[in-house]
């Protein structure tokens, strides 16, 4: 800490309980009260440098009811210390000025009138030089100062003292301190040579002092007040401090002042400084008008604040019941950068007492609205630049909604086993996301499964409203095969399952086939490649080769004949329930006729079997019958010859 001596006599004050005493050898003439404190001293000295004392004694002496000999000072900026190091001044008793009491001892000079008009060298001409030339040079002691100026903050507003100081701080920080070797070189007390290396009383070490990271100043600022934390936050900005910056250092205060923000601190953030824990807890309002004041200084920018974070402050205003505009701020600044956000960030609990649900679901929805706002925005500017300077190549779009519509899936799986979720509200969510966000559907089966599970009560109709939702087209193999065999599910969706699970198979049969012939096909080109240079590959190289051929050819057969397996399986399936439904139905009465009708379960074996196949218009159905037959018999035929083959 930077310090100034002043005076250069002995110290000759004594104090006795609440009374200084100037020992001095003459008996004291006057007698000054600053609050509870009396100070037993001389005219003389002190009337020739205060102007406010000089017109106070002579007062006093034209007052003949009055006291003689004392004098009360209301108001003295700093109290009864601060008057007692103005008085030493007066009499030329050795002083220490440092950065921490250099501010309300200028005040104090103010407030007495101690200027150059009495006597040349005064108080507030010392101090000034000071500040100056020594404390707002430094970054410590600028700090410093302005943390003292909390006690005396209205006359050093006056004075303009706190906006020397903000601007001092807010300079350096937009600096890079590796040029001026602060705070490093403070810290340690060492000096740097023009060479680099660090200097030990003047001798050069070879050591050369450590880069500071970006974050250095943030434990330092972290001590100021809010109000005035506010103002350099505000100055900086307006020096053009990176986001980032301001983001980091606003975080960190918050996390210092906010208990509820360090318990959710576990490591996950990118900043790694230590959280001093803090003594003076704020209280509940206190902690209500911090967290509105570092919502409104952060950034707009996306990303500079983690969605972490952004969520701890979005909790905490709903137990401190913050103003609306925070608390939509924050959605908004959350939906923003959605796809960011994690399933622990997502599951916030429900802190209103009017809602029956276990989390805050409405909160998930409006964050959730601003996101697809925002995508359509920045859709709609992606397509007039595309427009303006080219097709673009790709969609950057799609990949946030992708990881959105992942973690929606997600969301929807954790709350689906409340039993207070309405079917309504838990399906007005899960359609929020466009159909192109899920490539599969199969992280939204799982949750509306669980939905049902959890909700055993619900009508046909009901469920049948619910699993609508899914696209049973976008259902991998895995889960059609669970979905034809749930319970749960409504008999239509079912059936639906079934039917697209096969042309899956159909499908991946098809491609079996036609991976096979190729590797048929190829085998005699391979082999007469191989013949051509087997003038300088071995015997041994030969034989590996043709292993590896069989092997592939092997496990795709393998494939195959599970893959048939399967369908035989699916085709009874479909049999035996369309001879169910049909029963049920009583030839096509009632409401199961009605669904073997609309899903053509009357004609499903032949209908699923070669859903791939043509019919001709105009062929009667029993020649279709017959020319699939033999087509089917022609295809067993080939396969039997390829295998002896």
């Amino acid at each position: 800490m930077a310090c100034m001596k002043l005076g250069s006599k002995a110290d000759g004050f004594q104090r006795r309980g609440q009374a200084w005493f100037c020992t001095t050898g003459l008996p004291s003439d006057i007698v000054i009260e600053v609050e509870e404190m009396t100070f037993h001293l001389h005219k003389f000295p002190l009337m020739s440098r205060s102007g406010r004392l000089t017109r106070l004694v002579a007062e006093l002496l034209d007052d003949d009811a009055g006291d003689g000999n004392r004098i009360v000072l209301p108001g003295v900026p700093g109290g009864a210390e601060t008057f007692e190091l103005a008085a030493k001044f007066c009499y030329a008793v050795k002083v220490e000025l440092t950065s921490a009491n250099a501010v309300a001892l200028r005040c104090a000079a103010e407030y007495l009138e101690m200027t150059e008009e009495y006597v040349e060298g005064n108080l507030i001409a010392k101090i000034d030089s000071f500040l100056n030339q020594v404390v707002l040079k430094s970054w410590k002691d600028s700090v410093r100062a302005l943390q003292s100026c909390e006690d005396v903050f209205q006359q050093a507003e006056e004075l303009g003292i706190v906006k020397r100081c903000i601007d001092s701080i807010a300079s350096k920080a937009c600096t890079d301190p590796a040029l001026f070797g602060w705070p490093v070189m403070e810290q340690s007390g060492s000096m740097q040579s023009p060479g680099g290396s660090v200097l030990w009383n003047g001798i050069s070490t070879g050591a050369k002092p450590k880069n500071p990271r970006s974050d250095w100043w943030y434990e330092d600022v972290s001590l100021l007040s809010l109000p005035l934390y506010e103002r350099v936050i505000s100055a900086m900005e307006a020096k053009g401090i990176r986001g980032d910056a301001i983001a980091g250092a606003l975080m960190y205060y918050a996390k210092k002042q906010l208990p509820g923000l360090s318990r959710r601190q576990d490591g996950r953030e990118s900043g790694n400084l230590s959280i001093v824990p803090v003594t003076n807890a704020l209280s509940e309002n206190e902690q209500k008008v911090l967290l509105e004041t570092i919502e409104s200084l952060l950034p707009l920018q996306k990303g500079v604040v983690s969605t972490r974070f952004l969520f701890g402050l979005l909790r905490i205003a709903m137990i401190l019941s913050a103003n609306a505009d925070c608390k939509s701020s924050l959605e908004r600044r959350i939906g923003q950068q959605m796809e960011q956000a994690s399933l622990d960030d997502l599951l916030m609990p429900n802190y209103s007492y009017t809602v029956e649900t276990l989390y805050d679901i409405d909160t998930v929805q409006r964050i959730l609205d601003h996101f697809l706002m925002m995508d359509q925005a920045r859709a709609t500017s992606s397509s007039i630049q595309s427009f303006e300077d080219g097709p673009l190549i790709g969609s950057p779009q799609l990949s946030p909604m992708m990881m959105v519509a992942k973690q929606m899936d997600n969301y929807l799986a954790e709350v689906a086993p409340d039993v207070n979720l309405k079917p309504a509200k838990f399906q007005s969510l899960a359609e929020c996301l466009p159909e192109y966000a899920r490539l599969m559907d199969d992280g939204l089966y799982r949750a509306i499964d669980i939905y049902l599970k959890a909700h055993p009560w619900l009508l046909e109709h009901e469920r049948e409203r619910i699993c609508r939702i899914m696209d049973c087209q976008k259902l991998s193999l895995e889960a059609c095969t669970h979905a034809a065999q749930n319970e749960r599910l409504p008999l239509r969706v079912v059936v639906q399952v079934l039917f697209f699970e096969q042309l899956q198979l159909r499908t991946a049969i098809a491609g079996c086939f036609l991976v096979a012939d190729n590797v048929d096909q190829s085998r005699p080109l391979r082999s007469s490649h191989l013949v051509e240079n087997a003038g300088g590959v071995g015997h041994s190289s030969l034989q590996n080769g043709w292993a590896s051929v069989i092997r592939e050819n092997q496990v795709l057969k393998v494939d195959m004949d599970r893959m048939r397996s399967r369908v035989v399986e699916l085709e009874k399936e479909c049999t035996t329930m369309r001879q169910e439904i049909e029963k049920l139905g009583k030839g096509g009465k009632g409401p199961f006729g009605l669904v073997s009708r609309r899903f053509g379960c009357k004609t499903a074996k032949s209908q699923v079997s070669n859903s791939h196949e043509k019919v001709e218009p105009g062929v009667p159905f029993s020649a279709e019958i017959s020319a699939k037959q033999t087509m089917k018999q022609q295809g067993q035929h080939n396969r039997s010859a390829s295998t002896a083959h």
